[in-house]
């Protein structure tokens, strides 16, 4: 008997457009032709370490914030940063930002972190910029199923 491998996606989401953005990774990794791959979806508050630590792969979200991550994520990083630091080197990621105008600083403080925490990026950091478009959110479903698929097939 196999065990599912575990999807945490961790977003912050203070806004209706970026929940649609949140609930379209959820919605790609859970896409019905992946099968073997439990997704749990927790804001940045509500986020422990022995989520990360349960998990095989974690996709991360965040609004760019006065050039940075938001608050609440950085949050989540102090939090399990060390109780996670030695346990989940090489645990696969991936990064989504929302901007306004830039995202790169969102994005270089995220790396910054999850650099010291050893984790691999599964893809390069998908910044959303500019005005809400409806193709953030295929981009979204698309980031949330390469991530599951890529674990149900031990890609990552």
């Amino acid at each position: 008997m196999s065990v599912n491998r575990q999807l945490l996606i961790v977003a912050n989401r203070p806004s209706a457009n970026t929940r649609r953005l949140s609930d379209a990774v959820v919605r790609g990794a859970g896409d019905t032709s992946i099968e073997g791959v439990d997704v749990l979806f927790r804001e940045p508050l509500q986020a422990t370490p022995e989520d990360v630590l349960g998990c095989q792969g974690i996709i991360i979200g965040t609004t760019e914030n006065f050039g940075y991550m938001s608050g609440l994520l950085k949050d989540f990083f102090e939090r399990i940063y060390y109780p996670c630091l030695e346990r989940t080197q090489g645990l696969p990621y991936a990064l989504y930002v929302r901007a306004g105008n830039d995202g790169h600083g969102a994005q270089s403080a995220v790396e910054r972190i999850v650099t010291g925490l050893r984790w691999s990026a599964i893809q390069p950091c998908v910044i959303l910029r500019g005005d809400y478009q409806d193709e953030f959110i295929a981009q979204c479903e698309e980031l949330g199923m390469l991530m599951a698929a890529g674990l149900e097939s031990g890609i990552f």
